[in-house]
């Protein structure tokens, strides 16, 4: 794929551009990865035949946890490809993957039809969207990372998660717009809820042209980027950098598990757990991330004032010390309005993680490794632990031991709080600024 570089200084207007056009396809890469979990609790019965809801579910997660496993990959590859012939060939590869794995889970028969092969197209699918969705995740936060001016950069790329959370919270839209405006809970089962994958499909495909026109980052025909020209995205030339790569996954650890506790795992743990209805918790999910994504912005914003360490050591101290007490009253709770405000709370805990960690990754590593540097350290922790996190919880559940998860949170946010109090400030030692 040809790309055009330039050394042009940009315009805060080019930024702009340039960053909000990374942004709208990071939100369709979202929008299809969320797809799956925001409609799982219809999908489970076309393709994990069974009457107890909770296996059904384990079924589906442990999909879901497989898709994250492939994220390391997709984190190596597209953050090699990015490394080596530019962020915006990298970003348009990605999308199309993204689109070709729901496409394939819109069409694919249920199990009453074709058996066994049912599931089995469902993996595939979600090994595609893993190996998607591993490689968005470096590049955008590089693109975005590398186009943001120094004193604007936690700011700017903090719409890296507006994006993430805007795809989930459409994804959770679409979920309440066919719930209770267009189709019935049967009709949801039986083939409503292969249209919010067909919609990824479509939108997938308009983003991948979309992005042909994104303009690419000075940083990538930089005169770093150029003498490191052989060892541009090799896993050689990163494991030259040990100490970042460590602190990726330290400190992407806690920040992970406590993210997709509350957010993606959160709808199923009203209706399985405090029992709440489907509609009623993909409610009060809904509005929790839409508070939440308004937040990245503000709390990117702080970070650009006060430095990026202060803002991870209060998730780390925030969340250590809350994260129990509001997972076991929301076990108890039956007031949604009640439900709505300890979500929020843990959400905006949160934030202080989500709103700069991909800033935080880029101005850690050089150029001619950065997508890679990013991506693929990142990817193996959110795997490991991201994925699985809501596998975990329900395996706890099953077991009679819920509240274990509770302290498997705390102790995850616990071991990122020692990463923040020894790593430094990115804001003020940013590899980013001394290319510059």
């Amino acid at each position: 794929m040809h790309t055009t570089t330039t050394n042009t200084p940009l315009t805060t207007a080019g930024r702009i551009k340039s960053i909000v056009g990374g942004s709208l396809g990071n939100l369709v890469e979202w929008y299809d990865w969320y797809v799956y979990t925001a409609f799982s609790l219809y999908f489970s019965d076309a393709f994990f035949p069974g009457t107890d809801e909770t296996v059904k579910l384990l079924n589906s997660a442990g999909l879901f946890a497989i898709g994250f496993l492939m994220r390391p990959v997709g984190g190596w590859l597209m953050g090699t490809f990015a490394d080596k012939h530019g962020r915006k060939a990298a970003l348009t590869w990605s999308v199309l993957l993204m689109s070709a794995g729901s496409l394939i889970i819109a069409i694919t028969p249920d199990y009453n039809t074709i058996g066994i092969a049912a599931p089995i197209l469902l993996l595939f699918a979600r090994i595609i969207q893993g190996l998607s969705v591993g490689g968005e995740y470096g590049t955008s936060a590089t693109y975005l990372s590398e186009m943001a001016a120094k004193k604007h950069r936690g700011f700017y790329s903090s719409f890296q998660y507006v994006t993430l959370i805007m795809g989930q919270l459409t994804a959770l839209g679409v979920l309440v717009l066919l719930q209770r405006v267009f189709l019935t809970e049967e009709q949801l089962h039986a083939w409503g809820w292969r249209i919010p994958f067909v919609i990824g499909a479509i939108l997938a495909v308009i983003t991948m042209y979309l992005r042909r026109s994104l303009k690419e980052p000075a940083a990538f025909a930089g005169k770093e980027n150029k003498v490191h020209k052989d060892s541009r995205g090799t896993i050689r030339a990163l494991l030259q950098h040990p100490k970042a790569v460590l602190t990726v996954i330290g400190l992407t650890l806690g920040g992970t598990v406590a993210f997709y506790t509350f957010t993606t795992y959160m709808q199923k743990f009203l209706v399985n757990t405090s029992g709440f209805s489907k509609s009623t918790a993909t409610l009060v999910s809904t509005f929790t991330l839409f508070i939440f994504m308004l937040a990245q912005p503000l709390y990117g914003y702080i970070s650009d004032r006060i430095g990026r360490k202060p803002m991870l050591k209060t998730f780390g101290i925030l969340g250590t010390l809350t994260t129990v007490p509001i997972l076991m009253a929301l076990s108890h709770t039956k007031s949604e309005w009640v439900a709505f405000a300890l979500i929020m709370a843990a959400l905006l805990v949160v934030s202080n993680y989500t709103s700069i960690n991909a800033v935080v990754k880029a101005e850690l590593f050089p150029a001619h490794i950065r997508a890679l540097g990013v991506g693929f350290p990142y990817a193996i922790a959110v795997s490991i632990f991201g994925g699985s996190a809501e596998y975990i919880a329900l395996s706890f559940k099953q077991a009679g031991h819920q509240e274990w998860f509770y302290w498997y949170v705390t102790v995850c946010i616990l071991i990122s709080l020692l990463i923040y109090a020894t790593m430094v400030d990115t804001q003020k030692h940013s590899k980013i600024e001394e290319e510059v």
